[in-house]
């Protein structure tokens, strides 16, 4: 990917501010504010490599019993309004060849969050990451996503929530999956 070209990106947001007619004092650190929370923290797993954080963050398995966490925390951009949309995943697995650390399970979630990504795309890819790279069985992501786009332009609906899903292996197994989806509801959500 790409080299980030900060002094570009400032520009550009310098002249962007520019043309919809903001100058002066109040905007003056926007630049270099808005390149720093996009290069340094929005999108810092554009860099990062899945296959990688899930070789350095495993050990073989010893077992094959689902693994479920809940309630991560996530935010991503979307490409369409480079605005936030944030939420929670829910993340399952069977274990094959290789169980993961449960911090591996959030940095393999916020590798695929944290870039210009689609909602759509998180959920297959994590999925996928966790069949290929680790070898589970089966393997489940579920994230429920507030949009700023659509809570702050457009239809504005600051209640609506976007919720996408996937499965593969064992855990696309209808009865399989039943099981993790009781246990996700039954924990309930963290205010």
């Amino acid at each position: 990917m790409a080299k980030i070209n900060r002094e570009q990106a400032q520009e550009a947001i310098r002249s962007f501010l520019s043309a919809l007619g903001y100058e002066g004092d109040l905007v003056a650190e926007a630049p270099e504010r808005v390149t720093a929370a996009f290069a340094d923290e929005l999108l810092v797993g554009r860099d990062q490599d899945v296959a990688t954080l899930i070789q350095q963050g495993s050990e073989p398995a010893l077992n094959s019993e689902v693994v479920l966490l809940t309630d991560i925390e996530v935010m991503t951009v979307c490409p369409h309004h480079l605005m936030v949309a944030r939420g929670v995943a829910d993340v399952a697995y069977i274990p094959g060849d290789l169980v993961l650390g449960l911090g591996t399970l959030c940095r393999v979630i916020e590798a695929e969050t944290r870039r210009l990504t689609l909602q759509e795309a998180i959920a297959p890819n994590v999925v996928d990451a966790l069949m290929n790279h680790a070898g589970a069985q089966g393997a489940y992501l579920r994230l429920q996503l507030d949009h700023g786009c659509l809570q702050a332009r457009g239809p504005r609906q600051a209640h609506a929530q976007a919720l996408t899903w996937a499965a593969r292996g064992k855990l696309s197994d209808n009865a399989e999956l039943a099981v993790v989806l009781q246990q996700i509801s039954q924990r309930g959500r963290v205010k």
